[in-house]
């Protein structure tokens, strides 16, 4: 896990075959993480202040680690030895120059095959930056860039990138087509007058282009972008199955709730009915993070404005609600309100441990990483808990 402080870190966690994690170490990434600041919103103190996800990626071949430094946008390689200690090899900027109080690279994706690295930023016009990886591990930037704008969408702001499991697209979720503003307490207000009709800023509510999906040539680069209907409002974060490497589930920060889809040879997109939790406790509940069971019959959904988890059952149709919610919510400090006004401790990144036995999940706003134990039925039981920096931790990426 990142601490996303203004000088950043990467924590190293032990995690024993009972589940318990104990912290090993903090190891410097050489860059800047943006610290409690949240640069969409402008909060000077807000959990997830990336607004995205993988900001932490292993290699597939578990050689490195590469994390994010969203507060000068740069991007850090480490080596993995074999007991997961880390050595730091690299720091490079992305290329795109850091504008105001912090910066906004927030997500990664890595081809092996043409050892390129994918960065995604919030904000544009140049949300996708590539890198090159050498044997070693080091890093180089390359001149591609790409945008997810439209002519009629020019600040669009970007969420999370995703490369399909055959590496031939990458995937961008967003989840808004404009950056939002504040209302004096700090939360963000999601709708604009035009026309003289409220218009939500939500992606793809209403206009259906919230996924974006570029085709991957064999040395990285991108083609053309597809604008695809997300099957729901605020694309943020899509997860490949495991076992079926042509499906695919999206998790909705606006449209409460996950679909699950399908993209063919040819990278044309379809989509399944939305299945949505439960929001008598106010829309949107922000469900954000997803978490696929190794043998793709759970997925574990993050409700960042509920302060729990939700799990859901995959049988080869749509989703089914499994619990709902799965464990008890996570109180935090009262400080942060979600956008639907509940008082939330913001959890973000969440992740399945191999064995598909336990499940770990960051809540910002509480100072918390929570261990969980998987139950038959989806439910969670809370076995562990570790202290974290306040509001700034980002990404979770194991093995």
């Amino acid at each position: 896990m990142q601490t996303n402080e203004p000088v950043n870190s990467v924590v190293h966690y032990l995690r024993s075959p009972d589940g318990m994690i104990t912290e090993l170490g903090r190891i410097p990434t050489g860059g800047a993480g943006s610290g409690t600041f949240k640069p969409i919103s402008g909060q000077p103190s807000a959990p997830n202040a990336f607004e995205g996800a993988a900001s932490v990626i292993l290699s597939p071949d578990r050689r490195f680690l590469f994390a994010t430094n969203g507060g000068d946008n740069s991007v850090s390689s480490f080596r993995v030895s074999e007991d997961g200690g880390l050595a730091l090899l690299d720091v490079k900027p992305t290329g795109n120059a850091v504008t105001g109080r912090s910066g906004t690279a927030k997500s990664l994706a890595y081809a092996p095959a043409s050892e390129t690295l994918f960065v995604l930023h919030s904000f544009g016009p140049d949300h996708v930056r590539l890198m090159s990886v050498d044997g070693e591990g080091r890093l180089s930037l390359r001149l591609e860039r790409y945008s997810v704008n439209t002519p009629d969408k020019p600040h669009r702001v970007a969420t999370m990138v995703a490369l399909s499991p055959d590496g031939r697209f990458l995937f961008v979720g967003t989840t808004f087509d404009e950056p939002p503003t504040a209302n004096p307490d700090g939360s963000a207000i999601l709708w604009v007058e035009r026309d003289g009709q409220p218009k939500s800023i939500a992606s793809n509510e209403p206009d259906p282009d919230g996924l974006i999906v570029f085709p991957v040539a064999a040395d990285g680069t991108l083609g053309a972008p597809s604008f695809h209907d997300a099957g729901g409002g605020s694309p943020f974060y899509i997860a490949f199955l495991h076992g079926r490497p042509d499906t695919f589930v999206v998790g909705y920060a606006v449209g409460d709730g996950i679909v699950m889809g399908r993209i063919d040879a040819d990278g044309m997109v379809s989509f399944g009915p939305l299945t949505p939790i439960n929001t008598s406790a106010g829309k949107p509940s922000e469900l954000c993070w997803l978490s696929v069971s190794p043998d793709d019959r759970t997925v574990f959904a993050t409700n960042f404005g509920y302060s729990n988890i939700s799990s859901f059952q995959l049988d080869g149709g749509a989703p089914v609600v499994a619990k709902d919610p799965a464990c008890p919510r996570v109180p935090g400090d009262g400080s942060f309100r979600a956008l639907n006004g509940t008082v939330s401790s913001g959890p973000s990144d969440n992740w399945v441990s191999p064995d598909g036995a336990y499940l770990y999940q960051i809540y910002g706003n509480a100072s918390k990483l929570v261990g969980y134990e998987i139950q038959p039925d989806g439910s969670l039981e809370e076995i562990t808990s570790v202290s974290i920096p306040y509001n700034s931790p980002q990404g979770l990426a194991g093995v």
